[in-house]
């Protein structure tokens, strides 16, 4: 089996040669690329070809995401400055306007603030959102998976859920913290408008070839208590597995932060997976927990990005790895959780790839 087969086939839960190891090396590669301290062996190479060269599978979002495609209404004019490292968005609109500023470097993007401060802007914020429309590229999605082949199948990450969209692109943690105890009405305006202005996105979705779809959604229990998941984030899960299990697509949802307060809501999501779910030491999980809250739900990723630090024994990383596959195996979509530090050991996912060699059925 290649490794798109492999992979569409551990979703179904239909028999498989092995488990598909796909460590996410976008960030390790592109930050590495700019910083111009690529390891001499990859340093002519593209993304594509580093891969290729590590004998791995691609966690194929960066081939598909720009297939998702929406425009504002044409009442919404939309301006954007970029200042150095610094960025400002804004939104002007008939009933006022809203601005985002941001900070960005090779390494990462950090909000200075957020659209979304005061009552009038989630006025703003509420018209933008119910005046959105989706399509899906067609033509993104072709050349893309020409490009693609069958290094993985296609998948598509999108935009994260209500609450969490709140927290980390609309308000910010605090400010939705403080909003929900001053004003809640608001608050839930702006969680209706999310939901019912997702609804499109979520139909087109349906429609679309893409099998595998992914809520990127960062979850961390410290913000995103069980209460508040109960309360708004369960529903939406339930409604939309629902939906696109009905489609014949498989679902999955980023949850890489602290998660063991979650852990016992994975099967009731209706997901058919849960992405970078991170184990002791770098999370609060250990694999057992994670393994006995999923039943057999497939788990995307596993091995905790720390041990493909350099300073790390290659014996533990071959340890924790081996433990990984046995317990989830063929539930699985291996990969590092939540993805390869820039400062990585690169050779060190070259030997996770050679562990599993060992694995595979179709060598006897």
């Amino acid at each position: 089996m290649n490794f798109r087969e492999r992979t569409l086939a551990i979703f179904a839960h239909e028999p498989v040669d092995n488990v598909v190891y796909q460590p996410r090396i976008e960030h390790w590669y592109n930050v590495n690329k700019a910083q111009g301290t690529l390891p001499d062996r990859y340093r002519d190479m593209s993304q594509i070809d580093v891969y290729d060269d590590l004998g791995i599978s691609v966690r194929s979002y960066n081939f598909f995401n720009g297939c998702l495609r929406c425009a504002d209404d044409p009442n919404v004019k939309c301006e954007y400055e970029q200042h150095d490292n610094t960025s400002v968005s804004r939104w002007v609109t008939p009933v006022g306007s809203i601005e985002a500023h941001g900070r960005h470097t090779s390494l990462a993007s950090h909000t200075d603030k957020f659209p979304v401060e005061t009552p009038d802007d989630a006025k703003v914020m509420e018209y933008i959102l119910r005046g959105r429309k989706w399509w899906f590229d067609q033509e993104a999605f072709d050349k893309g998976d020409a490009l693609l082949g069958d290094r993985a199948a296609p998948m598509l990450f999108i935009p994260r859920i209500n609450l969490q969209r709140m927290f980390v692109e609309i308000m910010g943690v605090e400010n939705t913290f403080y909003a929900m105890a001053d004003d809640l009405p608001m608050v839930e305006r702006l969680i209706t408008a999310l939901d019912e202005s997702d609804e499109s996105m979520l139909k087109v979705m349906a429609e679309s070839p893409i099998p595998i779809i992914n809520y990127g959604d960062n979850v961390d229990h410290h913000f995103m208590t069980p209460s508040l998941f109960e309360r708004y984030v369960l529903p939406q899960y339930q409604k939309r597995c629902d939906m696109f299990r009905a489609a014949g697509k498989f679902t999955n949802a980023h949850w890489d932060g602290s998660v063991k307060n979650l852990l016992p809501y994975c099967q009731e999501t209706r997901l058919d997976g849960i992405e970078a779910i991170t184990p002791i030491p770098q999370g609060d999980v250990t694999i057992a927990e994670a393994k006995e809250a999923m039943g057999d739900m497939v788990l995307l990723d596993g091995i905790p990005m720390t041990w493909f630090l350099s300073h790390e024994k290659n014996e533990d990383l071959e340890r924790v790895t081996r433990e990984v596959i046995e317990t989830f195996s063929p539930n699985l979509i291996l990969g590092i959780s939540d993805e390869p530090s820039p400062v990585c050991d690169i050779e060190k996912v070259r030997l996770v790839a050679e562990i599993l060699k060992e694995y595979d059925k179709g060598n006897g």
